[in-house]
């Protein structure tokens, strides 16, 4: 199976609204990348794939990766310098844990809009959404090695 087709239309749909109603609490830009493999300890290879999508480069450094390898069953949530400087050490655990169960449900599009929603709600303190906010990122599922 090829990891386009990892989820149904109707689930790509789902995650890219998700993306859309979370990023209207937040100036943050997030994004999801799916790919089939990941040999690579998981957040080296979302780090990879953060810099080749260009997340790094938004006004705020406030772009957030959610990172899923199908085969490996690899799962990571990485977000940019300028949320790390100003968030707890342990701020995407609960985000992570809530995706997570959804996975092991087999419910991995309804884990994945769940865990971008509380993203966008738990951004919101630090990265308020603003009025002249441009949407810096595409809010379509990447595929594939990068």
């Amino acid at each position: 199976m090829s990891v386009q087709n990892f989820f149904s239309e109707s689930e790509k749909k789902q995650i890219v609204e998700a993306i859309k109603e979370a990023e209207l609490n937040t100036s943050g830009e997030i994004r999801l990348h799916v790919e089939g493999s990941c040999k690579a300890d998981v957040l080296d290879r979302a780090v990879y794939i953060f810099e080749k999508l260009g997340m790094h480069k938004t006004g705020l450094r406030n772009g957030v990766l959610f990172y899923l390898a199908v085969a490996d069953h690899k799962f990571a949530i990485l977000g940019d310098a300028g949320i790390n400087a100003r968030v707890p050490e342990n701020f995407w655990d609960e985000i992570k844990e809530t995706v997570i169960a959804g996975f092991k449900e087999g419910r991995y599009a309804d884990g994945l809009s769940k865990g971008i929603k509380m993203a966008g709600e738990e951004l919101k303190v630090e990265f308020p959404y603003a009025s002249d906010d441009e949407n810096e990122l595409s809010n379509e599922i990447s595929f594939g090695e990068k």
